[in-house]
């Protein structure tokens, strides 16, 4: 069997809120909740499951998506429309804007809980054929 990351747990200050925020922006769906965790999967199975923790214990995360350029489109009208904060580099000197990389384009923001999000639509590298 190969080796496939199966689920990461989300630390958040509010699991509903993040879960939602999450789903909102990638037009996605809460797929189960039990216990602490509100779970998102992905489309390569993937879940995030998403759970609420006392802030002080949170530590920041950077989690980064490879999404279609239509997805790109969707996630990027809908953080323009609710004015969240987004910049094309992670170091947020080129604030308002988006960048194109290795032949794709990217964007970086920040969730309710302040993991730093970043969306792709190529990966780093380019495509390897």
């Amino acid at each position: 069997m190969s080796v496939e990351l199966n689920h990461t747990i989300v630390h958040a200050r509010d699991n509903r809120e993040s879960a939602e925020f999450f789903v909102d922006l990638l037009d996605l769906e809460i797929t189960a909740e039990w216990g602490p965790f509100i779970a998102v999967a992905l489309n390569n199975g993937v879940t995030l499951d998403f759970a609420t923790i006392p802030a002080d214990r949170i530590t920041p995360q950077h989690y980064a998506f490879l999404v279609s350029e239509e997805q790109f489109d969707g996630a990027y009208a809908r953080i323009r429309q609710h004015n969240i904060e987004h910049y094309a580099d992670p170091q947020q000197q080129q604030p308002g804007t988006i960048n194109h990389n290795d032949g794709g384009r990217g964007v970086y923001f920040m969730d309710p809980t302040g993991h730093a999000m970043e969306l792709i639509t190529v990966p780093y590298g380019g495509w390897q054929s």
